[in-house]
């Protein structure tokens, strides 16, 4: 019984040691379907997106859903911790360390695995006292690789909303494609678009390479409700998506680069987080919607290449990402980018905790080209 026990106890610790080894220090994805840490990413999360769609204040719902990465961090870290101290208690009391219960065999693993050493249970042989060895080194081993891990985490998590704040400004808050356009055609910059899905093309590399490493930074919200990093790549797309259709006066190449390396990561992203691509309904682009699309391009002094061409090339390239976009937005409860402003939405940077707009400023710096070239 006692060596059953000790044989389940080392089976157990290789797997956590194997998990943390794959989360934590393997720099690539993981295809292997069985996974502690993607069982309890998975479970937990199903639990906690089940009570977030209770939450009829959206407000509310946002915040509520905030709280899960970090908190499913700390799970997985407390999880592991606990799952070796076991895994040692039972590998202690199978070798019968010293002579004491079960119960007593986890208070002696536990106090050595986070090297409190209170000294009250001690080990009689010499393989009692190497196991006790080892697990004190296990244990400052994991102490110091999670010390280590979180600045990396919490800098892949900064880089990613540096530039998700910095959309603000060009593409509104929520971000939306036609209102770039719109921005950029009315201070005569379209020239600089390529220099902005240039920067957008290495920002998608970098995000895909930080979830692959830690896919928990898939479930880490934005600092702002209108805001999430689904959002903002969606409307890159779209925006890629119609620079290649055909829009008069602006070279596709850089498009088709950006659109390449975006497309990769919400393809890759479904896959890490499990979610099957979907086409959304109703579709994301009406034939409503796309009439008044045109026509905000024409606005901004924007027009199709090739009219008669552009709807059905719109139509065939959202199809390489939309439905990837959609199953992500519903695993992870994000609303992706739409392709027409609704309303008139204040942008976050006009706003504070003491008045819903600066005063003094028009709607939109962008609408007065002067402004911006002065």
């Amino acid at each position: 019984m006692r060596m059953l026990v000790g044989f389940i106890g080392l089976i157990l610790l290789l797997l956590i040691l194997w998990d943390g080894f794959e989360v934590i220090i393997l720099p690539r994805r993981v295809s292997r379907r069985v996974r502690l840490s993607q069982a309890i990413q998975r479970s937990s999360w199903f639990l906690w997106s089940r009570t977030a769609l209770r939450i009829r204040n959206n407000r509310r719902r946002e915040r509520y859903l905030s709280f899960y990465g970090p908190l499913s961090l700390l799970l997985l870290i407390a999880v592991w911790a606990a799952g070796m101290m076991v895994a040692f208690g039972m590998v202690h009391w199978s070798v019968e360390t010293a002579k004491v219960s079960f119960r007593e065999s986890l208070y002696m693993s536990g106090t050595t695995f986070i090297t409190l050493g209170l000294g009250d249970v001690v080990p009689h042989t010499t393989m009692a006292r190497a196991i006790t060895v080892i697990e004190a080194g296990t244990g400052f081993g994991f102490l110091a690789l999670v010390i280590s891990y979180l600045p990396v985490f919490y800098q892949s998590f900064a880089r990613r909303e540096t530039s998700i704040l910095l959309l603000d400004a060009r593409a509104g808050s929520p971000p939306v494609s036609s209102e770039l356009f719109r921005r950029y055609g009315a201070a005569r910059a379209l020239g600089v678009l390529d220099e902005l899905l240039r920067e957008w093309e290495i920002w998608s590399a970098d995000l895909l390479e930080s979830y692959i490493s830690y896919p928990t930074l898939a479930y880490f919200r934005s600092q702002h409700d209108n805001q999430s990093w689904l959002a903002a790549l969606t409307a890159i797309l779209d925006v890629c998506a119609m620079v290649i259709a055909g829009l008069d006066g602006i070279s596709p190449w850089q498009a088709r680069l950006t659109f390449a390396m975006a497309r990769h990561t919400v393809v890759d992203l479904a896959q890490i987080v499990n979610a099957p691509p979907s086409a959304p309904e109703p579709p994301r682009l009406s034939a409503d919607a796309l009439a008044s699309l045109k026509a905000n391009l024409e606005l901004a002094g924007i027009r199709p290449a090739n009219p008669e061409d552009f709807d059905a090339s719109l139509e065939r390239i959202r199809k390489f990402y939309e439905p990837y976009v959609h199953s992500l937005s519903g695993h992870l409860l994000l609303t992706p980018a739409a392709w027409i402003r609704t309303g008139n939405p204040i942008d976050n940077w006009r706003t504070s905790a003491w008045e819903r707009s600066s005063s003094g400023l028009p709607p939109s710096i962008f609408d007065d080209p002067d402004d911006v070239h002065g």
